[in-house]
């Protein structure tokens, strides 16, 4: 079982910076291939749904969703079992809570598939509070 925790978050200005981090409790990659994960951000602002922005698989392929495509950027550092993002050029319309999710990667013939909806994730973190004022 994966936990994760998230941190980072807080006010900024539009057009400001803020990096958030999400440590998990156990490192996928120290575990056998079967316990290979997929981690992926995600955002709820209040009265919309939870939404997607970024996913990684456990080989590093990143999908972005179009709305913070070249703003936003997801990284992970193994070594520190810690996933990250870089959000750039924030604007009002990003203020929300962000999670990050972990489940572990669907097999799909040679590659590892990763869902990029809030039902594919089963480990949450508590969420990181990030307002952007205009």
């Amino acid at each position: 079982q994966v936990q994760l925790m998230e941190s980072g978050g807080g006010s900024v200005q539009a057009e400001g910076s803020l990096r958030l981090s999400c440590i998990a409790s156990e490192s996928p990659t120290s575990k056998a291939i079967d316990r290979r994960y997929c981690y992926a951000w995600f955002r709820q602002a209040p009265g919309k749904e939870r939404e997607v922005l970024a996913a990684i698989d456990p080989e590093g392929g990143i999908a972005y969703a179009a709305s913070v495509k070249g703003r936003f950027t997801i990284s992970q550092d193994n070594a520190k079992n810690t996933l990250y993002h870089q959000l750039d050029s924030l604007k009002s319309e990003d203020t929300a809570i962000y999670y990050c999710a972990a489940d572990p990667a669907i097999p799909f013939g040679s590659s590892p598939y990763c869902y990029t909806v809030a039902t594919g994730y089963n480990y949450w973190g508590q969420g990181t509070q990030v307002t952007v004022s205009s």
